[in-house]
């Protein structure tokens, strides 16, 4: 017998109350999750395709009960698509897009599952992708060539992002500024030799900014949800915040994980950093004290 794999939803009641809920995926590994911004459920990337789970509150006088079903009819153009190695829903939920390790961009509105943008590429894989917080752009990160900024009005390619030599892309990510105008963020390994982020103009298109944010490689980003700062996790287990309009580093978390850094996600005040890793362990880091040890969720 393999082993026995699960998503677990961990979920905060309106009341203070927190519970932990699983549902097994058998012997499936979810690569990738997509957590739908108005309750659709959680998209699952599996090797073979994709999944959408949901949740709901069955009748009964237990509030904090919670069921895990999956939808099998809700992804019916994405079961046999492949691995996903991206996979986001836009931030209003009306789109969703997802990139395969095949090279293959799929989007689509949801979710009625139209198409928009369809681009196969059998030469490279989608790293990264990442919606503007107007639902107008698409940026699409792959594993060589420029950064790809799509249109999501007229499905077509408005701007290529060129990388300056030596530069590998990695993540994506806008941001909305205080004037609300948005900037998009991009990582990149200088060769081998740092790790670094660079910003960019979403008018002209025109790169702004680079700056050294790291000597290992990145393997998470993230933007908080007010835009002031950014967060990177390394291979080596260790976590870095910064300021997003200097680049500054607020606080440095070193080896927060004995293991590379999966995912990073922002507090919706932005106070508070959750990490993920590898080791299967997942961390609480507040934002606002350089000294912060942080809390450990579980460890499984």
């Amino acid at each position: 017998m393999g082993e026995i794999y699960m998503l677990i939803c961990c979920c905060c009641f309106d009341d203070g109350g927190v519970q932990v809920f699983r549902l097994g995926t058998e012997e499936q590994v979810p690569y990738r999750m997509a957590v739908h911004p108005r309750g659709d459920g959680v998209l699952c990337a599996f090797p073979n395709g994709c999944r959408l789970v949901r949740w709901e509150s069955p009748e009964g006088d237990n509030p904090h009960s919670l069921v895990l079903r999956s939808d099998q009819e809700a992804l019916v153009k994405l079961n046999d698509v492949g691995l996903q190695l991206a996979v986001s829903f836009s931030g209003e939920g009306s789109i969703l897009a997802t990139g395969g390790e095949d090279g293959h961009l799929r989007v689509f509105k949801w979710p009625g599952m139209e198409t928009v943008i369809e681009e196969p590429d059998a030469e490279t894989s989608v790293k990264d992708l990442s919606f503007s917080s107007d639902e107008m752009f698409l940026v699409v990160n792959r594993s060589s060539g420029p950064s790809r900024v799509w249109d999501l009005k007229s499905s077509e390619a408005v701007a290529n992002l060129p990388r300056e030599q030596g530069e590998i892309f990695g993540f994506c990510r806008f941001s909305t500024k205080s004037d609300n105008s948005q900037i998009l963020f991009v990582t990149a390994m200088q060769g081998g030799d740092y790790g670094k982020i660079i910003s960019w103009n979403t008018t002209s298109w025109t790169r702004i900014g680079s700056k050294k944010v790291t000597r290992d490689a990145i393997s998470a980003f993230s933007v908080s949800p007010d835009g002031t700062l950014l967060a990177i996790g390394t291979i080596e287990g260790s976590i870095s915040v910064l300021g997003s309009r200097d680049m500054r580093v607020v606080l440095t978390v070193k080896k927060a994980h004995l293991g590379i850094v999966t995912t990073l996600a922002f507090s919706q005040d932005s106070r508070a950093l959750l990490s993920t890793s590898f080791d299967s362990t997942a961390r609480v880091t507040s934002t606002e004290s350089p000294k912060s040890d942080g809390i450990s969720l579980w460890s499984m």
